[in-house]
């Protein structure tokens, strides 16, 4: 019985010391100098504040394209800079717009579950702002 106890604590303690050698090794596998998966991306942080004439580039554009949240929105003018909320907030309520104006499209019409001219213009307003996610 003394054996077959002392037999499982062995192992056991081998087991931990193992698991505690390898799972450094383990998580450092796959994060430095590891290429990127075929059509991923680097996303980057957002800016912290946008230009006034991205902002309204961006919302010209969204306006153009249908969104009645993008033509009721005004025109910022009088400011050097304004937060970049003000760009994702309009992107987000552009994009909820044109996926309920979508949704009875095929799915061989739509790209993220809205029409592809509307994903594009979402696509180019935020590239005008600078803006990655929203």
């Amino acid at each position: 019985m003394k054996l077959i106890v002392r037999t499982g604590l062995a192992a056991a303690a081998a087991v931990g010391v193992i698991a505690v050698a390898v799972a450094p090794a383990s998580a450092a596998v796959g994060t430095a100098n590891t290429p990127a998966a075929a059509g991923s991306h680097a996303v980057a942080a957002n800016p912290k504040t946008i230009k006034p004439a991205a902002y309204n580039q961006a919302r010209s554009i969204l306006a153009n394209a249908g969104s009645q949240t993008a033509a009721k929105s005004h025109p910022i003018h009088g400011k050097d800079d304004v937060p970049v909320s003000y760009g994702t907030s309009l992107l987000a309520a552009a994009r909820d717009e044109f996926r309920q104006a979508d949704r009875h499209l095929p799915a061989n019409q739509k790209k993220s579950d809205m029409s592809i001219p509307h994903y594009n213009a979402i696509h180019s307003a935020a590239k005008a702002m600078g803006i990655d996610r929203w």
